[in-house]
Formats: structure tokens, C-alpha cells, sequence
């Protein structure tokens, strides 16, 4: 019997994924605080982008000394943070 499986993630298409790619350059190169609202997780996920890592797919946000390592297809929606 096939396990229960929680809600799917969205889909988007190229376009987006290329868009959400860009603005993460982006807010890296320019050392920008942002905020980035991510699938099924309760909170956003505030800081600087430390590291995009190809291999993993992921992007490291780091905040008052805290690492936080998020999955590139889990990012809904980035936004940048009024300094």
C-alpha cells in the first residue's frame, strides 16, 4: 500500500525559476537583506545570501550569526528587507 504523501510543492514554470535565480545573484552580489518565503515552512527566513551551492541546490542565508540552508525549489517569493 502506497504511503501518504503531505501537499505537493507548486510548480512554476522557467520563466519564474529563472527570474527567482536572477534576484538571488542579485541580493548576493549586492550583500542585500532580504527575506525569502519558503514552501510548507511556518516562517520566513530573514538574512544575507553566504553561499549558493550548485551541487546541493541550496542557498545559505545567514542571520545574526546564524546559518540557514534552504532548498532552491522550496523558495516561493523573495523580498527585499528596508534597512
Amino acid at each position: 500500500m502506497a504511503k501518504a504523501k503531505g501537499p505537493k510543492r507548486p510548480t512554476r514554470d522557467e520563466f519564474e525559476m529563472e527570474e527567482l535565480g536572477e534576484r538571488l545573484v542579485e541580493a548576493q552580489q549586492e550583500e542585500l537583506q532580504i527575506k525569502l518565503i519558503v514552501w510548507n515552512w511556518d516562517q520566513p527566513v530573514l538574512g544575507r545570501i553566504t553561499k549558493m551551492d550548485s551541487r546541493t541546490k541550496s542557498v545559505h542565508m545567514e542571520y545574526k550569526g546564524n546559518i540557514t540552508k534552504v532548498h532552491f525549489m522550496d523558495i516561493m517569493k523573495i523580498q527585499s528587507i528596508d534597512a
